[in-house]
């Protein structure tokens, strides 16, 4: 009888860790190595940093790119953003499920962000898009795609937030027609990383470098 329970107990625990968010990150990696970008979900120091740098006197929408398990969406909701006004747009089916259970009242979308356009609702004004994406290990023209979305999307003094572990200005920024106008590094995240804001300037217009 004593066996029995015993092996209960670790049946249950088991699926205790299959089932929490980092078991579930760490699955994804496995499985999709080349669409997450680290060994571990963001910290909350991470997440609330990149969260500050959303406008909060403006109107429109926010759009999160790789939610993952919710850490930076979360962070988002405490910053102030609008459920209304909060898109989320997540390419791992495991993680979409996840994040519609975690947060019910939210749009979260089963989507790639190379086809943000598509699937941003008609008619909605865009303020600020917050990625954690890894740009740097996807493939170049993976990235140039996504970032093209971005300039078709932001208007003349909206910012786009992205984090990277790359602690100095990553290669893909130096061809995005966009000004970098905050940096900083959050070092109680695993590994460190580096929180850049990029603002459309109100004198250039927003095309890729060449």
């Amino acid at each position: 009888m004593h066996r029995v329970l015993r092996f209960e107990h670790a049946r249950r625990m088991k699926e205790y860790v299959q089932n929490i968010a980092p078991g579930i990150f760490l699955q994804e990696l496995l499985s999709k190595p080349g669409t997450v970008g680290a060994v571990c979900p963001s910290s909350r120091f991470l997440a609330a940093s990149m969260a500050q740098e959303v406008p909060q006197d403006e109107e429109g929408l926010v759009i999160e790119l790789g939610a993952g398990t919710g850490v930076v969406t979360q962070a988002l909701l405490n910053h102030g953003v609008d459920p209304s006004d909060l898109l989320v747009i997540e390419y791992s089916a495991v993680f979409v499920q996840r994040l519609r259970q975690r947060f019910k009242n939210l749009n979260i979308v089963h989507g790639n962000a190379a086809d943000l356009c598509q699937l941003v609702p008609a008619g909605r004004k865009v303020r600020c898009i917050v990625s954690s994406l890894p740009l740097c290990s996807l493939p170049r023209t993976v990235t140039q795609a996504i970032l093209q979305q971005w300039l078709t999307l932001l208007q003349p003094g909206n910012v786009a937030i992205q984090f990277t572990y790359h602690l100095r200005e990553p290669e893909w920024s130096k061809n995005l027609a966009m000004l970098r106008t905050n940096s900083k590094i959050v070092w109680a995240n695993f590994p460190p990383a580096n929180v850049s804001t990029y603002s459309v300037e109100q004198t250039q217009e927003a095309t890729l470098g060449r």
